[in-house]
């Protein structure tokens, strides 16, 4: 006897009413081979640095880059090895003026090094123990510093992230061994006595099993735990006990098959029966027959049996719900988009990694030696060996590495841990680019981002107005952020100010850099009360002229002994266990536009930095103040 439908409903209904019924998720912790694919349950802050020291990113030898200066391929340079160290080791030698020391990729710097010049630019001299320098190299060059890609204390990934082999990566690099996932178990039961496994002989009548295996992977592709139950035949008694049993097993359950009128579909039956029938049929091709229960207080929707049917309905009505129960929303695998910088290539063919955001393409590359170069990046460009250069503006055709979460708001800048604070406590999903301050403020000049980070500090001592002002960006917006403690990381008690620094070894901060401003800002106004001159004082304090990229770089040099002190931001000195000796607060403020300051969004971000549980969650060093939140149009 056949049924007809108890009555079609429509898309939108259908999606309204799945969009309400309780999906429940769980927590389960996983070695780090089987993560592949799963969700975060929890963020990831890394322990470590990451490299954890300063190490050489070419094969060649680790020098001091003053003594190439003079260097040409006729008249080369003749410098002292004084040493060979190989990953794994590190040298007991400290190079002094003249001496140089093989290193090979990925070896930890010799102290009293700040350069490193490749294999391909020496030549062997003519006396033994000495090499021929061909080319002068800059402070830095071919060298990565520590917490260059992931600093301790920093959060490196998101809870809610899902895992693909570039996170995978980052966990192995951090050392993390065990991963917390977040997951959703979704069983997967297909209906008919006309189904045969495939694999074995196909029988008159029947036809080879396809949606087990469809639906599964679309499961395993919204970040779900499938697990697949047999192939269940058209007998209430076998479907009743297969469905009690997996909705006794599973957040969710699937069932294919047997949801039409006809005499053998009864699964909306067994689920009339059983529990609650929500719906049943809805007004759309294909699909017609899908259907929703709730049965032992699991949600079990019915597809239908037809492999097109079934993966319409999943893709159109369940994959969001899967998704948004696991904090994901996706878009598809190929885009298109315009390049936000321009790129030189090496005259090879290239992959370049890429950020999308806004259909902008930012190029990701952070260098061969960082990891965070992939799980940052959505995909990649090709360009091919005849192509020197590619234009900012360009129109690209981006192969993703995966779908793309998107975001409701896209900040570009530079980047500090009260961001992510930031982020956590708004009720908006946020993309983080981070480029430095300078590169958010062309971003915002540009309307690529909603908002940017910046810290810049002029000549006079202030933070960000006049600077910004410099760009002339129409219809500006600054917000001000809150207060991070600058100061002096060291492990020798003795130090307590800048005049401390004479006669002692710093690692300093690199040309640009707040930091390197308020460092040399300081050294004038010790000057000026001294009656002498800068430079005067900077010739006393070795390690002046050395570049670190991170704050972080500051303080492992400090913790490793390869100098006494440096200029940084207060947790990176809580992170490494040394002292810090306060000299300023740098003020990290908020550039956005008056389009972007009008919306729900910006007001959102407003009444965190001003709330009391944002002060509360910021991590010792960085504090609101009474400026915090307030919108300055520039």
């Amino acid at each position: 006897m056949r049924k007809e439908f108890r009555g079609l409903i429509s898309a939108r209904e259908a999606r309204e009413i799945i969009a309400k019924i309780p999906l429940e998720t769980r927590n389960t912790e996983v070695p780090l081979e089987e993560a592949s694919g799963r969700i975060l349950a929890e963020d990831i802050t890394t322990t470590i640095d990451v490299p954890p020291f300063d190490r050489a990113s070419m094969d060649g030898y680790a020098l001091q880059a003053e003594d190439t200066y003079q260097a040409r391929e006729d008249i080369p340079v003749k410098l002292h090895v004084i040493d060979a160290v190989h990953p794994g080791r590190i040298s007991e030698r400290e190079i002094e003026s003249g001496e140089a020391i093989e290193v090979g990729t990925g070896a930890p710097m010799p102290k009293g090094a700040d350069a490193v010049v490749m294999v391909e630019d020496t030549e062997d001299a003519a006396e033994d123990d000495f090499v021929a320098i061909k080319k002068p190299v800059a402070i830095n060059a071919n060298t990565m510093h520590a917490g260059t890609d992931m600093m301790v204390g920093e959060r490196v990934l998101k809870a809610g992230t899902r895992l693909t082999p570039r996170e995978i990566g980052v966990l192995a690099a951090i050392g993390k061994r065990e991963i917390m996932v977040k997951t959703l178990v979704a069983g997967v039961i297909s209906t008919g006595d006309e189904l045969t496994p495939p694999g074995e002989p196909l029988p008159q009548a029947h036809i080879y099993d396809t949606n087990t295996y469809t639906i599964k992977a679309a499961l395993t592709e919204c970040g779900a735990t499938p697990i697949v139950y047999p192939i269940t035949p058209d007998k209430r008694e076998l479907m009743t006990k297969a469905i009690r049993r997996a909705t006794d097993e599973c957040d969710l359950v699937l069932t294919s098959g047997s949801t039409s009128a006809g005499s053998s579909d009864i699964i909306y039956q067994i689920i009339a029966d059983e529990g609650d029938l929500n719906f049943h049929g809805i007004n759309i091709k294909p699909g017609k027959p899908a259907m929703l229960g709730i049965l032992n207080k699991t949600p079990i929707i019915g597809l239908p049996g037809y492999p097109t049917s079934a993966l319409t309905i999943f893709n159109q009505f369940i994959a969001e719900k899967i998704q948004t129960s696991l904090s994901q929303t996706t878009t598809p695998n190929t885009t298109t988009a315009r390049l936000a910088t321009t790129i030189r290539t090496s005259g090879r063919e290239e992959l370049l990694p890429v950020i999308i955001a806004r259909k902008n393409a930012y190029p990701a590359d952070k260098g061969s030696g960082a990891i965070t170069t992939l799980a940052h990046a959505d995909g990649f460009i090709h360009i091919p060996p005849t192509t020197e250069m590619v234009d900012a503006g360009t129109r690209v055709e981006v192969r993703l590495f995966s779908q793309i979460a998107t975001r409701d708001i896209l900040f570009i800048g530079s980047h500090c841990p009260g961001i992510d604070v930031v982020e956590d406590l708004i009720p908006y999903t946020m993309r983080i680019i981070n480029t430095g301050s300078t590169g958010g403020i062309i971003a915002i000049r540009n309307r690529h981002a909603d908002i940017a980070g910046t810290h810049l500090l002029d000549s006079d001592g202030n933070y960000n107005e006049k600077e910004i002002k410099r760009y002339k960006i129409k219809d500006a917006v600054l917000i001000k952020g809150y207060l991070r403690e600058q100061g002096i990381i060291t492990n020798d008690e003795k130090i307590k100010g800048v005049r401390d620094l004479v006669g002692k070894t710093i690692m300093n901060r690199n040309n640009g850099s707040g930091t390197r401003t308020l460092t040399d800002l300081l050294i004038q106004k010790a000057a000026l009360e001294d009656g002498t001159k800068p430079e005067e004082i900077i010739k006393k304090i070795k390690g002046y002229h050395t570049q670190a990229k991170t704050h972080s770089a500051v303080a492992s040099a400090v913790k490793l002994g390869r100098a006494d002190a440096g200029f940084g931001i207060k947790p990176a000195a809580t992170h490494n266990n040394l002292h810090f000796i306060k000299v300023a607060d740098e003020e990290y403020d908020l550039l956005t536009t008056r389009e972007f300051i009008n919306t729900p969004e910006a007001g959102s971000i407003i009444q965190t930095l001003k709330s009391k549980k944002f002060k509360e969650t910021l991590p010792e060093g960085i504090t609101t103040y009474k400026r915090s939140g307030e919108a300055i149009e520039l």
